[in-house]
């Protein structure tokens, strides 16, 4: 299956067969949170619909290293070159070391990740840590001709680097276009061009987070850290490139003309990006202040909620659709996502229960056995057409019926052949289970499961059923749990 993938490359503008350059090794780096606040919904997309790619091309074979990349400098409000740092920003607003507000929401970045079942990259650096990284490829940029130097500052050369490469060829924009766009007034700028990006800033007296340089103190330019860190970890070119729509331009842009200047390399073989999901047509940010964190998912606590949604539900939510079409929010979709994940889920506990029985006695259904293999032939056909995952939870949809006929007994196991169940087992649970990465959600509480526990166990005291008394004791005590008839009622205990 491995030859038969294709996936939309960004940078070409249409669909490839996926080639990596070293198989069965892959590189692929993924733009990680700037950690100033807690994840939104847009940020989920991202990890799913990369953690999604990660699992599948693992299930390929590949051998895959997977770099998410932690910002933690240099990511200034609105995206510009001006402007504070958000982390900076947020830990004045907090009244904490810029450090202390990254490892609080890089700590919560992880369990939002850990709810919703997306696997941790190979390597997660942080752009704090690799600013040695960051100024070598400065001083490659410098001495290509293609960087200037600024008052300490450090800008990116577009109108010597469209001498020779094509700024836009990524994102699709005409730098001729953008620049008739620019209305900066002459004087109230230090750049030579309007669109000359920042590879490192000067910092101001009041600038908290800064670094030495050949050029001053200063921080290095948001675009930077990905393609230095990216190089440090991937090599000069990789296989894969991912990220959101929305850092397609100017950010990825950027990476690609950066690393083009130092290293001759369009970073990436291929660009993958995710679409956006909007609220009533608009993008869903938290620069636009429309956004919902995944606390507040998980806690129904939004005013545009009307109740809470589970991590799973979310996860089904962002694969029903492609990856690169837009995701419309609203909670009739989110509903509608919780009750196919508990569709497929109880199929999952179903599958799993199975076991083939042969019997002579019981003809081969041709035609079920046919579709079992046309529909899990479908799976992979969904994947390997850019990574489809709606038209593979359709396809794992209709091999959830032959799952219930069989539970039902509308269906023997022998009806299919020791292969065609095998195919309607395998393909499902692996799917579901390690390819979407969907899984159980435990639907109480232990403390829940315990009291409805407790209370059976009054109820048969006060009927003297005896024997349930001394079994439900027993049972619990294997698991560790003592009660304790007290004058004020039952109560429990740890037991070693």
């Amino acid at each position: 299956m491995q030859n038969q993938l294709e996936l939309y490359n960004t940078l070409t503008h249409q669909k490839e067969r996926f080639t990596p350059y070293h198989p069965p090794l892959v590189g692929m780096y993924v733009c990680g949170p700037t950690v100033y606040g807690q994840a939104h919904l847009g940020h989920a997309r991202s990890a799913i619909n990369f953690d999604v790619i990660y699992r599948y091309l693992k299930h390929l074979g590949y051998q895959v290293r997977y770099v998410r990349n932690i910002t933690d400098v240099g990511h200034l409000e609105r995206d510009a070159d001006e402007g504070e740092d958000k982390v900076a920003k947020q830990a004045q607003l907090e009244n904490l070391e810029p450090m202390e507000v990254v490892q609080r929401y890089t700590n919560s970045y992880h369990q939002d990740m850990a709810l919703l079942n997306v696997q941790p990259p190979s390597i997660e650096p942080h752009a704090s840590g690799h600013i040695t990284e960051q100024i070598a490829m400065i001083q490659q940029i410098i001495e290509a001709g293609l960087a200037y130097a600024v008052n300490g500052s450090i800008y990116f050369d577009l109108a010597a680097y469209q001498q020779h490469h094509a700024y836009g060829k990524l994102s699709g924009r005409v730098l001729e276009d953008l620049l008739a766009g620019t209305r900066t007034l002459a004087g109230q700028t230090e750049k030579r061009g309007p669109l000359d990006f920042a590879l490192w800033k000067k910092a101001s007296p009041t600038h908290i987070m800064r670094w030495p340089s050949p050029w001053g103190e200063g921080y290095p330019g948001w675009h930077l850290e990905c393609s230095a860190i990216a190089t440090k970890y991937l090599g000069k070119q990789f296989d894969i490139h991912g990220g959101g729509m929305d850092l397609l331009f100017p950010h990825h842009e950027c990476e690609l003309a950066q690393s083009q200047a130092a290293q001759h390399t369009t970073l990436a073989k291929y660009w993958l990006h995710n679409n956006l999901i909007t609220i009533d047509g608009q993008k869903m940010g938290k620069s636009l202040g429309n956004y919902i964190t995944l606390e507040q998912l998980f806690q129904g606590s939004h005013p545009l909620l009307d109740q809470p949604y589970s991590p799973m539900a979310l996860r089904f939510f962002v694969l029903q659709a492609h990856y690169r079409s837009t995701l419309s929010f609203s909670n009739e979709a989110l509903q509608a996502a919780h009750s196919g994940y508990l569709k497929l889920i109880n199929g999952l506990k179903i599958a799993k229960k199975l076991t083939y029985v042969a019997d002579p006695k019981v003809s081969i259904d041709q035609l079920a056995a046919k579709q079992i293999h046309q529909y899990a032939d479908s799976c992979y056909q969904a994947m390997n057409d850019d990574f489809n995952t709606a038209q593979t939870i359709a396809a794992l949809f209709k091999l959830l019926r032959y799952i219930h006929d069989l539970k039902l007994g509308k269906l023997q196991p022998a009806a299919l052949g020791p292969a065609g169940f095998e195919r309607l087992q395998s393909t499902y649970t692996t799917f579901v289970e390690d390819i979407l990465g969907l899984q159980e959600e435990p639907r109480a509480t232990p403390e829940a499961l315990l009291a409805v526990l407790l209370k059976l166990y009054r109820q048969a005291k006060q009927q003297k059923q005896y024997d349930q008394v001394d079994a439900i004791r027993a049972d619990l005590k294997q698991l560790g749990i003592a009660l304790h008839d007290m004058p004020t009622g039952v109560d429990w205990s740890y037991e070693g």
